[in-house]
């Protein structure tokens, strides 16, 4: 197969978003977002990265122009997918277009259990799981294993030629760190806006799946964050926080604005607790 080429132009910088379906993507908040984002900010980050709705769209719009701009994320594969995008998209495009990613259940059960080593394989590999798995979930055991089963859909696109290269043209000039969320404390200065989507506190006992990451995101994991968010808040930094409406953590924010929108959710084993549901922006302007 030729190189395929990249269309070096605006058009594609417009277009770009997220290349991954993510559990919790914000893609359908954005409208309800627009008006909390600060007006003007100096440098951008954005500690839980996931999917990335929000950063393509502040850069899309040209919010990060001339702006310093850092991705964190603790997903050691998700963090290699931006990466791998980064720095040759073509070779992933090309190996995304090898004829072993069928979307066949035999073959998804077979790459599930690969361990690639190799940067662009093992994006490829999670970019495939991510359009063929159940409900594009990335869930993972104590192991550390991908284990979300076979989705059986029908057509899913597996290589967004365009999207890819779109995303590789906005990452272009972007800092991206595989880490822990405190390593924002490392850069951010006052003015810079940070927007925080840590995996959310559960609204019930049924409403939460397992791990992200092979450390799940329990009660004192939030009680750290929320001790990072206050030294944030030091700093004069604009802070932006997504989570449930839930007791613990409005407790938490007490002392902070909070705003709410309004969130249509479908990953819950329980019916009753799908659809429209409340969630907390959090913000200290």
């Amino acid at each position: 197969m030729q190189t395929l080429l990249l269309e070096k132009n605006v058009h594609n910088i417009e277009k770009a978003k997220p290349f991954l379906k993510w559990a919790g993507g914000k893609g359908q908040l954005l409208k309800q977002f627009e008006p909390l984002f600060p007006a003007v900010f100096n440098n951008y980050f954005e500690p839980f990265l996931g999917g990335g709705a929000v950063f393509f769209y502040l850069y899309s719009r040209g919010r990060l122009n001339n702006k310093k701009t850092i991705l964190i994320d603790s997903n050691e594969d998700l963090i290699n997918c931006y990466l791998a995008i980064k720095k040759d998209v073509n070779k992933l495009i090309e190996i995304l277009y090898n004829e072993k990613f069928m979307n066949l259940e035999e073959i998804f059960y077979k790459i599930r259990a690969e361990d690639q080593r190799d940067m662009f394989e093992r994006a490829a590999r999670i970019i495939y799981l991510n359009k063929t798995c159940y409900n594009g979930l990335y869930r993972v055991n104590s192991n550390g294993k991908f284990n979300v089963p076979f989705g059986g859909y029908k057509n899913p696109l597996i290589c967004d030629i365009d999207n890819l290269e779109a995303v590789h043209m906005a990452l272009r000039s972007i800092e991206i760190i595989s880490g822990d969320f405190n390593k924002c404390l490392e850069y951010i200065q006052p003015n810079d806006f940070i927007y925080l989507d840590p995996p959310y506190q559960p609204i019930s006992r049924t409403s939460s799946f397992t791990s992200y990451t092979k450390d799940s995101f329990n009660e004192k994991e939030q009680e750290r964050l929320a001790n990072i968010i206050k030294e944030l808040d030091k700093k004069k930094c604009k802070i932006m926080l997504s989570n449930s409406y839930n007791p613990f953590i409005k407790k938490l924010y007490k002392n902070f604005r909070i705003e709410y929108v309004k969130a249509r959710r479908s990953i819950n084993c329980n019916g009753f607790e799908r659809g429209e549901i409340n969630e907390l922006v959090v913000m200290n302007y």
